[in-house]
């Protein structure tokens, strides 16, 4: 995987184009895109909870580091812009006549979490990681529903958050570059992008666990 500051580019593995992501170890497979399009109200159930989850890491990065220079100022936006997005989502939802529920979790958050080391300032660069992977994980999927939803209403939603969403990983990955030198970021970015590809590794086993995080990767 070769590492440079956030960038977008096509590709097209099977049937369907992929948005692929510098920071990413293996694109998203066409499988997860048609389990995706058959599934939209899991999908964005789940969004809006992903939306919820990511303001909530913003604000505990926050009072975690909370003398660490400049890490509020940064942060600060991007929990107030998540919550804006989990606000749209829920009024999509509400015009489908549908609100946030629970859902079981693919994991795939939880999984990425447990890679962070314990002692600082590992702990710190490791959280600015895994964060980053999650969000040029979303804003990828988000691409392609962009692009292959047959839904205006969801293709219009899910294109208007993609710049905001590039954003939000160029954003950890300049936290990063901030305060180590690359030759500390990539090699263990590298080692989390793998890792995060491989919980996304195999097939879904039921159509209504498709989740914005669900397993659904182009491998090898």
């Amino acid at each position: 995987m070769v590492i440079s500051s956030p960038d977008v580019s096509v590709q097209a593995p099977l049937e369907k184009s992929v948005a692929s992501i510098r920071w990413l170890a293996a694109p998203t497979s066409a499988a997860w895109v048609d389990q995706a399009i058959a599934r939209p109200i899991e999908v964005l159930i789940d969004h809006a909870h992903c939306e919820r989850k990511a303001a909530g890491a913003a604000v505990q990065l926050m009072f975690r580091y909370l003398c660490e220079p400049g890490l509020g100022e940064a942060l600060s936006p991007l929990a107030r812009e998540e919550l804006e997005h989990f606000e749209q989502v829920l009024e999509v939802l509400k015009s489908r006549g549908r609100y946030l529920e629970p859902l079981p979790s693919p994991g795939y958050g939880a999984d990425l979490a447990k890679q962070v080391r314990r002692p600082e300032p590992q702990r710190m660069l490791d959280s600015f990681l895994v964060a980053g992977l999650i969000e040029a994980r979303s804003h990828e999927r988000m691409a392609l529903l962009a692009e292959h939803s047959p839904d205006p209403q969801l293709r219009d939603l899910y294109g208007a958050l993609l710049a905001s969403e590039a954003r939000h990983f160029g954003l950890y990955w300049v936290l990063c570059e901030e305060r180590w030198p690359r030759s500390v970021i990539v090699p263990r970015l590298e080692e989390l992008a793998a890792h995060e590809a491989q919980i996304l590794t195999g097939e879904l086993k039921r159509p209504e666990d498709v989740r914005m995080h669900s397993v659904g990767v182009v491998t090898g």
